[in-house]
């Protein structure tokens, strides 16, 4: 199938400044990509591309199948961005907005109205609708812009930061949106530095560093890249711990829980390897527990150490 984002061999610079070289990604249809990366890797340059905002020095790009340079306006047509800052108008009241956003995009007054009553609904946004911007929670005035990117309903739709300084219920609330939107076939490109958002979140991740894509896969699959995952082992008795431990090599002993951890991919293959051996010895399991390294490990691992546990620094 044709993703429905194509990125082959996508370049930028600003002078002598590179922030995309050479850079490849392919989006499927009804999916969320994570594309993340310490500030200033790229990350909005390559929203910007494709979403028209800029033109590529270099390389292709297509979404939804139109060309980014050549069908701008076909790709205009099928996609909705939600920058990383507020773009309503604080004169008007959210139902003022959205009607704003639906005559530029040509719905006419009777669709524009029923469009609204719509997104007001979904955004759960009725009772604030005639009330004045200035009145408006930070996390309203975010799910009052990305109704306002939903009013044509795009097929694509790029989050750029999408709750930055939001609270963590506003920060949820945003994110069950996003998964409502995918179910209904909606493709997300998510930039974040939130790390917890696009484990919840994301399909797949792409990680952006230096102007390259330094590692794609999943969260799981990203995961797996780095070390640290072990399985914890733990035994109801001394002697069957130290069975246990002479027989697994590269384990470290917990004597006071009476426990080990053996090293680890985080794959079921491992992990059946590990009670395979310890079945064949006779030696009984109480309880066990699988860890992997989380994503701030990950981005420690391949961002040179510029990843902070609730998200990313320059």
């Amino acid at each position: 199938m044709t993703p429905a984002i194509d990125v082959r061999g996508l370049r930028k610079s600003y002078g002598k400044k590179i922030v995309l070289d050479d850079v490849d990604l392919a989006v499927s249809a009804g999916t969320v990509t994570a594309l993340l990366g310490p500030n200033g890797a790229g990350k909005t340059t390559a929203v910007h591309i494709l979403s028209t905002l800029l033109r590529p020095d270099g390389g292709t790009a297509f979404v939804n199948g139109c060309d980014v340079v050549r069908d701008q306006d076909g790709v205009r047509a099928v996609i909705g961005l939600t920058g990383q800052f507020s773009a309503v108008d604080k004169l008007l009241t959210g139902e003022e907005n959205l009607l704003l956003m639906a005559r530029l995009r040509h719905l006419g007054a009777k669709q524009s109205k029923t469009r609204v009553a719509e997104l007001l609904e979904q955004f759960n946004l009725v009772d604030a609708a005639r009330k004045p911007l200035a009145t408006y929670s930070g996390g309203m005035q975010r799910r009052l812009d990305l109704a306002m990117t939903l009013v044509q309903a795009p097929r694509v739709i790029f989050l750029d930061e999408p709750t930055t300084g939001l609270d963590p219920r506003s920060r949820h609330t945003m994110w069950e949106i996003v998964r409502r939107l995918v179910a209904e076939g909606t493709t997300v490109l998510l930039t974040t530095q939130q790390l917890e958002e696009a484990d919840q979140l994301a399909d797949r991740i792409a990680v952006l560093d230096g102007g390259h894509i330094v590692a794609e896969g999943t969260p799981d699959e990203l995961k797996r890249l780095v070390p640290g995952g072990h399985i914890r082992l733990r035994f109801s008795d001394a002697n069957t711990l130290d069975s246990a431990s002479g027989l697994l090599d590269g384990s470290v002993r917990d004597d006071a829980g009476l426990a080990l951890s053996v090293p680890s991919d985080g794959g079921v293959g491992r992990l059946r390897s590990v009670l395979d051996r310890l079945e064949a010895a006779h030696l009984e399991v109480a309880d066990l527990s699988i860890h992997t390294p989380d994503l701030d490990d990950v981005f420690f691992a391949l961002t040179g150490g510029r990843v902070g546990s609730k998200g990313m620094t320059s």
